[in-house]
């Protein structure tokens, strides 16, 4: 199970998320992964990261299909690609419906039908290659001219059974949020393995976001996160909510990862058993307790 962190942005200038991948490239740490909110721009971050920090793979986590029409993010996508030599992973995802029409103003009607038009055009133009396509949410004609530039990973933040689906059948796998490790095992990897078998894809890739933290007062630290995860699942996404559901837990507190290494590491453990390819740390320690999560982490490869 690869290794790889979330950097959250927020708070922090483009020198200091530089600082914040360096960090975890040093420690070893295989992947570095910025979302996509109201704020910096995550593939132009990316970009310039890629050309500063060498070797650390970089990935998305992810960006919203809807402000972003396919050409103009295949575009960014490829030349973030040629930038940072072949490292990126474009995750996408359609968000959620209080952000789609509460902010953007766009409608959230049939989003895995959106979805799946949205990857029909992306795909190959990813690919270098033409399109013209008219579906009923995206329409895209045209062709991009991007060399040097090789196609990334493609995946998509998928939880539900159709998405699920769709990624297995249309990507290279799914990034998840909020989920725990017996959900991954009986429903996130035998739904998405089955829809790439069935579609003679590879096994697809499984991604898994945890909120992680090496720490002699685990206890302090989740009570800190609850402040930050309070409205998780509580209304504006119900598909975190039928994650935590899944598990059996009432809140997303309660699917993080807090301890001294030994538990960590047996945690980390339990996802990798339940079929999880790569996990995706978000820290929330101090200082000195992140630097004590980096060095785990890295251990991962």
């Amino acid at each position: 199970m690869r290794s790889g962190v979330l950097v959250t942005t927020h708070g922090l200038t483009l020198d200091g998320v530089v600082g914040q991948i360096r960090a975890a490239a040093r420690a070893g740490v295989g992947t570095a992964w910025l979302p996509q909110v109201l704020g910096d721009d995550a593939l132009t971050t990316l970009a310039v990261t890629g050309r500063e920090v060498p070797g650390i793979r970089l990935g998305t986590a992810v960006v919203p299909t809807h402000p972003r029409h396919p050409l103009a993010l295949a575009g960014q996508a490829l030349t973030v690609q040629g930038a940072t030599g072949g490292r990126l992973t474009l995750g996408i995802g359609p968000s959620h419906r209080a952000t789609v029409e509460g902010i953007y103003g766009y409608s959230y009607d049939r989003p895995v039908r959106h979805v799946r038009e949205y990857l029909t055009a992306l795909a190959p133009l990813l690919r270098g290659e033409p399109v013209e396509y008219r579906g009923e949410t995206v329409t895209a004609v045209g062709a991009l001219d991007v060399p040097g530039a090789t196609p990334p990973s493609l995946m998509v933040a998928a939880l539900g059974p159709a998405m699920l689906r769709l990624a297995g059948e249309l990507t290279d796998g799914t990034v998840t949020l909020f989920t725990g490790p017996r959900t991954i095992a009986d429903h996130v990897v035998p739904t998405i393995t089955r829809a790439a078998s069935e579609a003679g894809r590879p096994a697809p890739r499984v991604v898994v976001g945890l909120a992680v933290c090496v720490s002699d007062d685990p206890s302090a630290r989740r009570e800190l996160l609850s402040t930050v995860y309070a409205a998780v699942g509580t209304g504006g996404e119900p598909s975190y909510r039928a994650m935590l559901d899944r598990e059996g837990v009432a809140t997303a507190v309660d699917v993080a990862i807090a301890g001294d290494e030994a538990t960590v590491e047996r945690e980390l453990r339990r996802y990798a058993d339940a079929g999880a390819t790569e996990f995706m740390a978000t820290l929330f320690g101090t200082d000195e307790e992140n630097a004590r999560t980096l060095e785990l982490i890295a251990s991962f490869g």
